[in-house]
């Protein structure tokens, strides 16, 4: 096992070396500064479309299987989950505190990215052959940019991810892990009752999907929210000098300390870049999918959604479970790791009530990894359905299913590394497309504000 381990972690240190990491935040950079920073500018209009009356889910002739709000939700089960809570806690962990700066500098230009690929997922997407909206990476790598052996390979890899990545082994892992920890519940039965659970939903295809992810989804990460507010008011006088060392750490080597062996400038950035596109999965390609079965007549429209959902999982939600680690000195606990780490971070945050601490992290796990094996599941089914037709979608799911009952017996840091490999093989191919496409990109979107602008100078 040490062997196979040391074979993965050499393949993803070469997947995720320098011109990955270049390729994922300089694409946000470029169409950061193509698109006027629509994340800083347009952040507002976003935030509107996304809280306001959905009038396109009700309009007959706007074409989708699912509200605008739904898809978001979709996109937000399959990106809340545990890269919030396991994953920026190994993020630090391997590179520091400063790794939680590169997560907010991945996030910021990312939503530049997600925003992107959202609009061209809606603008090429296609009717499959049982009457659903199919759409995503693979269509407008095929349609748009015309190189369908990419798109293929597209397909592969996110079929990758949902069977072997974040959609199963990570999720899986991480909420029979956490259960067994809080409630010495065996893993064998929690494994039992995800699996069971996961079939009842997905078998009933992307609407079922979005109506769980649509009540879950926005209550859980409330939930998640408030609680943590709550630990960071009452260490609020910490708050500055835990964001001034993060800095700090970003830019200059870390110490060792604790059970933490220190950590260059490099690894700081790596993990962090990793990490934040495990968690918020900006330029991986995976959110567009949900964004292609949106109920809108607007491209456009639709990317700015979908945009918000990088917002509120690295810049919100990550940065609190960061916070709270490095805040309560637990990122370097040579005893735990995962969602551990983040558990005893909570436990000590609120000490007059430990217990309140540690079911906070653990049922927020529990419902952020379940959702996100079900929009996973989504994806990995349009990758399916991309390369084999409708007909393939029934065996997917069915074997997806099976990984997800043989999850809980894998090891932890196998998991993670796997998990890397295949986003960062999943990114490559989305990320060429888009910056071809940028030309596309721009263009819709100057025409729809300038839409917009007459619509209000008439009014």
């Amino acid at each position: 096992m040490e062997q196979i381990n040391q074979i993965a972690q050499n393949i993803n240190s070469f997947v995720w070396g320098p011109p990955l990491l270049i390729l994922l935040v300089g694409t946000g950079i470029f169409l950061s500064f193509k698109l006027g920073f629509l994340q800083v500018f347009r952040l507002p209009l976003a935030l509107k479309y996304l809280f306001s009356e959905d009038c396109e889910a009700k309009d007959i002739k706007a074409e989708g299987d699912v509200s605008a709000f739904a898809a978001v939700c979709t996109a937000l089960s399959a990106t809340i989950g545990t890269g919030n809570i396991v994953g920026v806690a190994t993020a630090i962990r391997m590179g520091g505190p400063g790794a939680l700066f590169w997560m907010w500098v991945a996030a910021f230009f990312g939503m530049a990215t997600k925003y992107a690929e959202a609009l061209l997922a809606v603008k090429y997407r296609v009717v499959d052959d049982n009457g659903q909206m199919s759409g995503g990476p693979m269509y407008y790598i095929e349609r748009g940019f015309k190189n369908k052996f990419l798109a293929k390979c597209f397909a592969v890899f996110g079929i990758g991810v949902a069977f072997f990545g974040i959609g199963t082994f990570a999720q899986v892992n991480s909420i029979t892990s956490a259960v067994n920890i809080a409630f010495n519940i065996p893993i064998l039965i929690t494994g039992i009752v995800l699996t069971v659970s996961v079939a009842m939903v997905t078998l009933g295809g992307i609407k079922s999907i979005a109506k769980v992810s649509e009540v879950i989804v926005p209550f859980m990460a409330a939930s998640y929210i408030i609680c943590t507010l709550i630990i960071l008011l009452l260490n609020a006088g910490q708050i500055p000098d835990t964001i001034s060392f993060i800095v700090k750490s970003a830019f200059s080597p870390t110490a060792a300390a604790g059970g933490f062996a220190g950590s260059t400038v490099a690894l700081a950035l790596k993990s962090g870049v990793s990490r934040g596109v495990f968690s918020n999965e900006s330029g991986l390609g995976s959110a567009p999918i949900a964004a292609a079965a949106a109920k809108t007549n607007s491209c456009v429209r639709q990317g700015l959604v979908q945009m918000t959902g990088t917002f509120f999982d690295t810049i919100i939600v990550c940065t609190m479970t960061g916070l709270t680690l490095v805040l309560t000195g637990m990122w370097n606990n040579p005893n735990i790791e995962g969602a551990a780490a983040t558990t005893a971070a909570f436990r000590a945050g609120l000490p007059s009530m430990p217990i309140i601490g540690e079911l906070i992290v653990t049922i927020g796990l529990i419902f952020f990894a379940f959702t996100t094996i079900l929009g996973w599941n989504y994806y990995g089914e349009r990758c399916t359905e991309y390369l084999f037709g409708v007909k393939g979608i029934k065996p997917y799911k069915y074997i997806f299913i099976f990984l997800v009952g043989i999850g809980p017996f894998l090891k932890l840091s196998l998991i993670w590394t796997v998990a890397d490999i295949v986003n960062g093989l999943m990114a490559i191919p989305n990320l060429i497309a888009i910056i071809g496409l940028s030309g596309v990109i721009s263009k819709e979107t100057k025409m729809y504000f300038d839409e917009l602008k007459k619509e209000k100078q008439a009014s």
